[in-house]
């Protein structure tokens, strides 16, 4: 007689989500290491939480390719606190994870933040902007979005609109752009932003410079499309915010 199927815990859905989000598309497979590792942790096979995380893909409506339609009502209710609340979820995904004894992928450390309150609020911080960084570097396969560079520790988890402008979505990836340290600069100053086609446009100032290094750095990009990440497109809403409010190319 077939063992019966153990249901999935909230704790174990938070930590397959966490996991999701910091996993490119392309790796959500029974053989790849982080989830063998969480798979034993949660005492599942590497093939149930594959699973898992397909199921939670065919609720991505970021995707142009989804996984398979057999998500769960327990899925669905944990996708919709995800999509409700960026930060209570990403604090979640993290308690859920410290209780099982998971360790943070590479690439996923807490990123240094000025907070000026008391220690709770400083982790929450903390936890909410390793998990974006995460969420962004994987979706654009962790390459510059202007230029490809791959080299991580020059890589930004770019905010579109301020973290200061929206607390809503702060945390949500498609508030993000994988960019390179330069760039992320520019793009934070007004001096550089993305057209309706998503197309880099540069502030009249930086077009006008005409050094060896600012054709290098930016000239040469002007008028090319972003690369598109595979999930968590970027928001088009958020995009026009930062045209409209924070280019200075007006």
């Amino acid at each position: 007689m077939p063992a019966k199927r153990r249901p999935w815990t909230r704790d174990e859905l938070l930590v397959a989500l966490g996991l999701y989000l910091r996993l490119p598309f392309g790796k959500l497979h029974r053989r790849n290491q982080q989830i063998i590792q969480h798979a034993a942790l949660l005492d599942r096979t590497p093939s149930a939480l594959a699973m898992k995380l397909t199921n939670l893909a065919s609720l991505d409506d970021s995707l142009e390719r989804s996984g398979l339609r057999n998500a769960s009502t327990a899925d669905h209710e944990v996708w919709a606190e995800l999509q409700a609340d960026w930060s209570a979820t990403a604090n979640a995904i993290a308690e859920a994870n410290e209780q099982l004894g998971a360790e943070p992928s590479a690439g996923d450390e807490p990123l240094p933040v000025a907070v000026g309150e008391d220690v709770v609020t400083e982790t929450k911080v903390r936890r909410g902007q390793a998990l974006f960084r995460a969420a962004v570097l994987s979706a654009y396969q962790r390459r510059c979005c202007v230029t490809g560079l791959a080299e991580p520790r020059l890589l930004v988890a770019s905010h579109i609109i301020p973290w200061a402008d929206d607390p809503n979505h702060r945390l949500n990836p498609r508030n993000g752009l994988c960019l390179n340290a330069l760039h992320d600069r520019a793009f934070d100053r007004g001096l550089i932003t993305f057209d309706e086609g998503m197309r880099l446009v540069l502030a009249p100032s930086l077009a006008a410079e005409t050094s060896e290094w600012a054709a290098a750095s930016f000239t040469r990009y002007s008028g090319q499309p972003l690369r598109l990440p595979e999930k968590f497109r970027p928001d088009e809403a958020a995009l026009a915010h930062h045209r409209e409010v924070i280019f200075s190319g007006r």
